[in-house]
């Protein structure tokens, strides 16, 4: 079973969830609340880090998060685009 135990730590445009051991995931923002890059580990995928750094995000700055082009698949299904 894998350890959901992490951290969350905040720099300017950047919030990162890490363990004792490696960085779970995180995602890379701007004030304007266009989010330039999101990453989870494969390992941790599938257990809803990446809508709980959307959120955290979108806390944080107050307004509703933009996908910054181009968008992978992936992230249409998370930011739910057509």
């Amino acid at each position: 079973m894998l350890n959901l135990n992490y951290d969350i730590i905040e720099t300017d445009g950047v919030i990162t969830f890490k363990n004792q051991n490696t960085t779970l995931g995180f995602i890379r923002y701007d004030n304007s609340g266009e989010v330039e890059y999101i990453f989870v580990n494969p390992i941790f995928r599938k257990k809803g880090l990446a809508k709980k750094l959307l959120k955290i995000t979108k806390q944080k700055l107050g307004k509703t998060l933009i996908p910054q082009e181009p968008i992978s698949p992936l992230g249409r299904k998370l930011f739910h685009l057509n």
